[in-house]
């Protein structure tokens, strides 16, 4: 990347349900603030794709991804400034997923978080531990991958629960371009931490899965019978009530400017009723919601109109997806018959008889990579490295043919001198 070259963000949504004040907060509000920051250039798209490892009922799938479309453009994304695309709408990013999956250990995907809680939980209930566990749950993180360098994005904001999964993109990108050459972007999560976390109206996070949340576009009379059974203490109007712990100011203070959460605690230590307080929220938040609220009706009410969107965006984000896939595919072998056979041959068994590097990820989450000749036979490995990042360069300049400040860092195979890794290293430098 240039120094003058735009940094490219990229997030996404799963399509199973309908937006919550939750994901308003933590997700939608920060990125559309985000999307609008100079030197940026910004990727949102509906993950349809993994819907389908959640979800098996069509008719949700589909509502749920004009409900999201529909959410996106209502809170104020420019489709103009912004790729905004349907990921099924994108055929490269399944072959990119392919292409990764040949590639990706299966040690690697054993690792992953969701994976793992579904065989845990397994287990506990004394079952076998892939009981209705489908090869797109175990698979998830390749997809999910393919997603990200597919459009060489730069920075992936992510909740810390999703951090491991921008990490296995690094790692399979890294293995992809060991073999093939440097043409994936290595992605970082970005990981806001002043975004809030809303509770639910039972004082936990709220989420759909614990059946708390209150829907971000709800009716207005919905909305305000859903604050007002929000859980709170058995404190009487007059007493003075803690704002510590208390679901119903932290989800005001998301809401409210620095000025009005202040007067807001102020009213909780002179003991406003319950009531009042509720509906002091209620206020807030509709204040804030009611326009959106109305553009989203508006929307929802005309699909087409969405469709057309996701599919004007669909054309934008294959300019830059289909001539990479090219690229791509030619790197991997895939390639015309006419195009230059002999050759090829010739430099493939050059490329044979030299050593090679490997690079792999071990359970203690360090970076290792060994030196192995022509033959498959261990010439040399490495001690761990704290990043990715680290064991690459180290790798780059071995493949240079110099040692120099490296030794400590590399054990020798029984059997194997310096002066044998040393010409080792120096026919890959010839070459």
């Amino acid at each position: 990347m240039s120094p003058t070259a735009p940094i490219r963000f990229l997030t996404g949504i799963t399509t199973t349900g309908t937006p919550h004040l939750g994901n308003y907060v933590g997700a939608f509000r920060p990125a559309i603030e985000a999307s609008r920051r100079p030197g940026t250039e910004n990727f949102y798209f509906l993950a349809d794709y993994h819907a389908l490892i959640k979800c098996d009922e069509p008719a949700r799938v589909q509502r749920s991804t004009l409900e999201i479309a529909a959410t996106w453009l209502a809170v104020g994304l420019d489709p103009e400034r912004v790729l905004f695309y349907r990921q099924s709408d994108i055929p490269e990013i399944p072959e990119l997923t392919w292409l990764l999956t040949c590639l990706t250990g299966k040690g690697v995907l054993n690792r992953a978080h969701a994976y793992k809680a579904s065989v845990d939980k397994n287990l506990a209930a004394g079952n076998d531990p892939d009981v209705d566990v489908t090869a797109g749950l175990f698979m998830y993180p390749v997809l999910m991958a393919a997603d990200i360098l597919m459009f060489k994005a730069h920075k992936i904001p992510v909740g810390r629960d999703q951090v491991q999964h921008v990490e296995m993109a690094r790692d399979i990108a890294n293995s992809f371009n060991h073999l093939y050459g440097d043409l994936l972007v290595l992605p970082e999560a970005q990981i806001d931490e002043t975004v809030a976390l809303l509770p639910g109206v039972d004082g936990r996070k709220m989420s759909k899965s614990y059946d708390n949340h209150i829907p971000l576009f709800a009716p207005r009379e919905q909305l305000r019978k859903l604050i007002a059974g929000i859980v709170t203490d058995s404190r009487a109007p007059g007493e003075p009530k803690a704002t510590e712990g208390s679901a119903l100011f932290q989800i005001y203070e998301a809401f409210a400017s620095v000025d009005e959460t202040a007067q807001f605690a102020k009213a909780f230590a002179a003991g406003i009723s319950w009531a009042d307080a509720k509906q002091q929220l209620f206020e807030r938040i509709d204040q804030e919601i009611s326009p959106l609220r109305e553009r989203y009706e508006s929307l929802i009410a005309d699909p087409a109109l969405i469709e057309a969107t996701l599919r004007r965006g669909a054309e934008k984000a294959r300019a830059t997806a289909t001539p990479y896939m090219r690229q791509l595919r030619e790197a991997v072998g895939l390639r015309s018959l006419a195009s230059q056979a002999a050759p090829a041959k010739k430099d493939k068994q050059a490329k044979a008889a030299l050593p090679s590097f490997k690079q792999y990820r071990e359970a203690d989450g360090l970076h290792y990579f060994k030196v192995v000749d022509a033959g498959g036979t261990l010439l040399a490995q490495s001690t761990g490295f704290g990043s990715p990042q680290d064991a690459g360069r180290a790798v780059a300049q071995l493949k240079q043919g110099r040692l120099d400040g490296l030794q400590d860092t590399l054990q020798l195979a029984d059997g194997v001198t310096p002066a044998a890794l040393t010409q080792a290293l120096a026919l890959l430098a010839q070459a």
